[in-house]
């Protein structure tokens, strides 16, 4: 192993084990979808913007989610779009320890993120007379600035971490992104300690804020099932089902990969689902969030000029 230590500087990225055809066919796939994706959160972030209706503490952390989702894929789909056309070109040293880095950051912020809209929906049902007051816009700002800043530091731990560590030959990372415990493989020391940094960081950012959003929509179904009006529940039910589907898109498929039991998942399955919770989920939440949401039509409706004739 000694002759094969070295210092590396660009890694290779195998990305799908498919022929040249499907490649391209998956290039033409995953471009529409990205493209999508970045519409999508665009029109869901200038709605938010450009209508005052909508500047409240929910479409507030939405545009936050809008803003995580377009960093999020903008991270890993272009390098991978980039590697289905040209499966040889190396990724460097430098650029493999950003996207780590970048990933990370982004999907613990959304974690995060989606813990505090599932409170800011509780408040709003659990507690309508006090809402205005327990979410004011200080408190908005603050949880909003706190997702982020612990979702970049406890990326930057892990990025410590994995600097030090030295690599082996060959230096091919069986993934379609540098996604770290695939980085991890290619270290040539004990890596004992940054895969339970792994899953202590998974646990912490995963497992306890999903119980935390379960735990709020228990609150929030029994204030719900107490409300007599039956155009109060469907309005309230469906505000929750939004956020509801996007928190079992986000939370499910990051469990199942860096929690769940390491045996009874392969290699190649946890990859598809990466690609699903890296690609799709971006994808799929503004078409959710907008299909699901009235408030979110009727800006649009609006703003296209459409009210009138539909």
């Amino acid at each position: 192993m000694g002759g094969n230590m070295t210092s590396i500087t660009e890694f290779l990225l195998l990305g799908f084990p498919f022929g040249p055809r499907i490649q391209m066919l998956l290039f033409g796939l995953f471009s529409l979808f990205y493209t999508f994706t970045l519409l999508g959160n665009g029109v869901i972030l200038g709605l938010i913007c450009l209508d005052s209706r909508l500047h409240t503490p929910m479409y507030f952390f939405l545009s936050h989610l809008a803003v995580v989702d377009i960093a999020y894929t903008c991270n890993t789909v272009p390098q991978m779009l980039v590697n289905l056309l040209n499966p040889a070109k190396p990724i460097s040293f430098t650029g493999c320890m950003t996207q780590t880095f970048l990933f990370l950051a982004f999907a613990i912020t959304e974690c995060l993120l989606l813990v505090v809209m599932s409170y800011d929906r509780y408040a709003a049902i659990c507690h309508p007379l006090r809402y205005s007051a327990i979410m004011s816009w200080r408190v908005c700002i603050t949880l909003a600035v706190t997702s982020w800043s612990i979702g970049i530091l406890l990326s930057m731990i892990h990025l410590v971490l994995l600097l030090p560590l030295p690599f082996c030959k060959p230096q091919k990372i069986d993934h379609f992104f540098c996604e770290i415990m695939a980085v991890l493989k290619l270290a040539c020391a004990d890596t004992h300690v940054n895969e339970n940094m792994v899953l202590a960081g998974a646990v912490s950012v995963l497992v306890g804020p999903f119980s935390s959003v379960v735990i709020s929509y228990i609150c929030i179904l029994c204030a719900i099932l107490k409300i007599h009006s039956g155009e109060g529940q469907r309005k309230a039910f469906s505000t929750c089902s939004s956020h509801l589907c996007v928190v079992g898109l986000f939370y499910g498929t990051a469990i199942i990969m860096y929690v769940g039991p390491q045996y009874g998942n392969p290699k190649e399955q946890k990859k598809y689902l990466l690609l699903f919770h890296s690609l799709f989920n971006p994808m799929l939440n503004p078409l959710i969030y907008s299909l699901r949401n009235t408030d979110v039509k009727n800006t649009l409706k609006r703003l296209l000029g459409l009210e009138r004739a539909l």
